[in-house]
C-alpha cells in the first residue's frame, strides 16, 4: 500500500522505486521512532557516514517532487537524527511513512527464525 501524496510531482512509474528507496532507508538506518505530534516525526539513525550520506540524497530527491515535506537531518554528540515535518493539510502521509518505518525497522529488528 503506498504512502505517497496526490500531491507528488514523481511520475507515477518512479513512485514505488522512490518508496523502496525509503523502505532501504527505514531497515538500515532507522534505530528509533517518535512522534513528536502531528506533523512531526523524528527518527534517529544509525550515526554513521554512509547513513548520513544516503539520507541526505534521498531527502533531497524527495523535495524536488513533494515540496510540502521539511527534513530535517542532524548529526551532533554521536546521534544522527532525521526530523520529518508536514502541514496539517498533509498529516494523512506522515502517517504512512510512520508507520511504514515502525514496520520496516521491527523487521529489520526482529530475530530471524528458523
Amino acid at each position: 500500500m503506498s504512502w505517497a501524496s496526490e500531491a507528488c510531482t514523481l511520475p507515477t512509474s518512479e513512485q514505488p522505486l522512490r518508496e523502496a528507496e525509503f523502505d532501504e532507508l527505514f531497515a538500515t538506518a532507522v534505530r528509533g521512532i517518535e512522534r513528536r505530534g502531528p506533523g512531526l516525526l523524528r527518527l534517529e539513525l544509525d550515526p554513521t557516514e554512509p547513513a548520513a550520506v544516503s539520507s541526505a540524497g534521498l531527502l533531497a530527491r524527495e523535495t524536488s517532487c513533494c515540496s510540502f515535506f521539511t527534513f530535517t537531518l542532524t548529526a551532533s554528540g554521536g546521534r544522527l537524527i532525521l526530523e520529518v515535518g508536514v502541514p496539517s493539510g498533509r498529516v494523512e502521509v506522515l502517517d504512512g511513512l510512520a508507520e511504514r518505518a515502525a514496520a520496516m525497522q521491527s523487521r529489520w529488528s526482529s530475530p530471524v527464525s528458523g
